[in-house]
């Protein structure tokens, strides 16, 4: 009686008033899940766009000497409380960029609330005497500071007008920046009157007439060449301006 109890409950037929509630149930579901589903959704916008939660609530500036942290900030034109989402970083360096004392920046978001700005300022690489005031020039031109003393360990440039925009000037730094730093310490000056003539002046007395800064290192290797023999210790002026004729005076 078990056994046949048990097998006529397994062939029972379905109930039918469960079947015609199951596409009901499902759909309840599917509109439950869809709704939870969009709640989070709008909620995480709520978040990201809407609420106070995402906003800028610090800057952060490292890297600067010369430049005050106040300018950065003030360059950056961010306002405190201001949506993290929408801040455009690329406009935000490009102003402190804009800066004459600042080479290179780097922006980026410190989630949640922080904004870092890294910056790489400008360094002093030669000085230019302008009436009574020394301009310390960086290595592309630029002017990154104005004194009234003569700043120590900074060789002369001596171009008719220093500016970035300058041929001499920039020809005369083209040959600075390849000077390797065991030769740069014994220069005291460098010139030049037109971009193909560019002149060095030693520590020691000596004149290189260097000319263009092409071939940099074959005229380099010929004047370090000649600091050893005796014809280049006595001369007072080097001429490696023509790698191929090399003459001294």
């Amino acid at each position: 009686m078990i056994d046949a109890t048990r097998a006529a409950a397994a062939v029972r037929p379905p109930d039918p008033d469960a079947a015609r509630m199951a596409p009901w149930a499902r759909a309840w579901k599917a509109i439950f899940v869809a709704a939870l589903v969009l709640g989070v959704l709008g909620t995480s916008a709520w978040v990201v766009f809407g609420s106070r939660v995402l906003v800028v609530r610090h800057v952060e500036v490292t890297g600067t000497h010369l430049v005050p942290k106040s300018q950065v900030i003030a360059a950056t034109g961010v306002r405190v409380g201001g949506s993290m989402i929408n801040l455009d970083t690329g406009g935000v360096a490009d102003r402190v960029a804009g800066i004459q004392q600042v080479e290179a920046v780097r922006v980026e978001r410190r989630w949640p609330t922080t904004l870092r700005i890294e910056v790489r300022e400008r360094v002093p690489a030669v000085v230019a005497v302008r009436g009574r005031r020394y301009y310390q020039i960086d290595r592309f031109g630029v002017t990154v500071l104005a004194t009234s003393a003569r700043p120590r360990g900074l060789p002369a440039l001596v171009v008719g007008a220093p500016n970035p925009g300058d041929p001499a000037t920039a020809a005369a730094l083209a040959v600075w920046r390849g000077l390797p730093d065991r030769f740069r310490w014994r220069v005291s000056a460098i010139g030049a009157n037109d971009p193909e003539e560019v002149t060095l002046r030693l520590k020691s007395g000596v004149s290189v007439i260097w000319g263009a800064p092409e071939r940099a290192a074959e005229k380099l290797r010929l004047v370090e060449a000649l600091a050893g023999a005796a014809a280049g210790r006595s001369a007072h002026t080097i001429d490696v301006s023509s790698p191929e004729v090399v003459t001294t005076r």
